[in-house]
């Protein structure tokens, strides 16, 4: 057995490899379900991506380097905002980042379901029942593989997002190039420069923020800084070869879709497999939709993966340092949060129970998905400001890996963040064109995020000293 994860298996201590870090951070940033709702976009798909990687790819990236390398001590943005600006900070921006997912958890788990379908009957997609039922395996399927600890989910995401994520997106961009050189008619219009450059206006101003946070996730190895063998070296290198990866992967597949389907045909639900049939209908190998649409449930299943263990472990540092009840500090005997991570799974399935069988609430869902983006900016304005605040504060802390450029390059990197992250706070706050109670709904997002933020406040205050001293308790199994 390789070395890849840092569990004790035999007296043997084992570590997660440079490839297993960056499969990580490719398991949360890489979504085949955000490539329809780019793919809408044409050519122009292209400048929105390269605004988000100038915006946010890169200084994240960077960013995740240098504090994952000087902070390597676990807990990721936790204890690199912890270091910064103190406790109460830090477990705000862990706190945000779990708390948004209880709310995204359904849209995947929705998306996991209706691609499934697609290999079985595509008509099960519209039966609540299927989808709450397949919805429910995944996530507690999931759940049951992270009580395994490092072993198992870094297992999990190193060879489901090659399966699930990278040859379908890979395998997708080779279609496209079929398509585009057999001379098969192309629903763009020809290339130009210029066709490439986004038209930013008042309608695709709130489009803004979902573009900057597509590369959410990229700071999620962070949370396994405890499980690699010499961070100062591997994180920097893992980062960059996912950040590489992610990029590439995500333009070439969505330019693949939008060679194949007009945009006003595009479903933004199932338009990854409407392009598939598509391409292999054409090709003559519709048998081949079955699989493809297996191997993408498969990357569905990773990405939730990844976001599911990587904030639970984090909060699980924060319980060990006696900041919440004890009850949140029970692991097991591989390491894993137990409590954690049987609480954010009974949220999230009483979230999906509703989702699913109660229309009337994806309405109200809409104002909850605008929270998910108000919190990420929460966590990430946190992020860069710590960034910036520790070369102040700690100058002195070793940084294997440093942004270039001494003060100037970080305050470069990390003022361009911020900048993208504030603005995407402010645009996220505007309303769909269907709202007609602009303050309302701008009140309800606000409260919402506040309430969703707020919890830590509460346990730090209620905090206890027996709280840290009886807090780590193992369930013995």
């Amino acid at each position: 057995m390789s070395e890849e994860t840092a569990v004790i298996t035999g007296g043997k201590k084992k570590y997660l490899g440079i490839f297993a870090l960056a499969m990580i951070n490719v398991a949360a940033v890489l979504s085949i379900r955000n490539f329809p709702s780019m793919a809408v976009y044409g050519w122009s798909c292209i400048g929105w991506y390269i605004i988000g990687t100038i915006l946010f790819l890169i200084p994240i990236s960077l960013a995740g380097a240098e504090l994952a390398t000087g902070w390597p001590e676990g807990g990721g943005v936790y204890a690199w905002v912890k270091q910064a600006f103190g406790e109460k900070k830090g477990f705000i921006a862990l706190f945000c980042e779990w708390s948004n997912n209880l709310v995204w958890f359904p849209t995947v788990l929705s998306f996991i379901a209706a691609t499934l379908a697609f290999a079985l009957t595509p008509e099960l997609a519209n039966s609540p029942y299927y989808m709450f039922t397949v919805m429910m395996i995944a996530f507690w399927g999931t759940t049951i593989v992270a009580y395994f600890g490092e072993n198992a989910s870094a297992k999990l995401s190193t060879f489901g997002v090659i399966l699930g994520s990278i040859i379908p997106a890979v395998l997708i961009t080779f279609l496209g190039i079929w398509w585009f050189g057999t001379g098969q008619a192309l629903v763009l219009p020809d290339f130009t420069p210029g066709a490439i450059v986004p038209d930013i206006n008042l309608g695709t101003l709130p489009f803004f923020s979902t573009v900057i946070l597509l590369f959410a996730g990229m700071e999620m190895a962070g949370f396994h800084a405890l499980e690699v063998r010499n961070p100062q070296t591997d994180f920097p290198k893992a980062i960059g070869l996912s950040a590489v990866i992610i990029f590439l992967c995500t333009v070439a597949a969505t330019l693949a879709i939008a060679f194949v389907i007009p945009a006003d045909k595009l479903s933004l639900a199932s338009g990854v497999m409407q392009a598939i049939q598509y391409f292999f209908d054409s090709a003559g190998l519709p048998g081949l939709v079955g699989p493809m649409a297996v191997l993408i449930t498969i990357g569905g299943v990773v990405s939730l993966a990844a976001w599911l263990i990587g904030p639970a472990k984090g909060l699980g540092v924060v319980a060990e340092e006696g900041n919440m009840p004890p009850m949140f500090d029970r692991t097991n005997k591989y390491g894993a949060p137990v409590a954690v991570l049987l609480t954010q799974a009974l949220i999230g399935s009483a979230i999906s129970l509703l989702y699913v069988f109660l229309p009337s609430v994806n309405q109200a869902y809409w104002i909850l998905s605008a929270m998910t983006v108000e919190l990420l900016c929460i966590v990430y304005f946190l992020v860069f400001a710590a960034l910036i605040k520790l070369r102040y504060s700690q100058p002195d802390t070793p940084r294997p890996f440093k942004i270039p450029g001494g003060m100037a390059g970080v305050w470069l990197v990390g003022g361009i963040g911020l900048v993208g992250i504030a603005f995407s706070f402010t645009v996220g706050l505007m309303p769909p064109s269907y709202y007609s109670n602009v303050l309302g709904y701008v009140a309800s997002v606000l409260f919402g995020t506040f309430i969703l933020a707020a919890p830590p406040l509460v346990f730090l205050k209620m905090k206890k000293p027996e709280w840290k001293n009886g807090g780590h308790s193992e369930v013995k199994e």
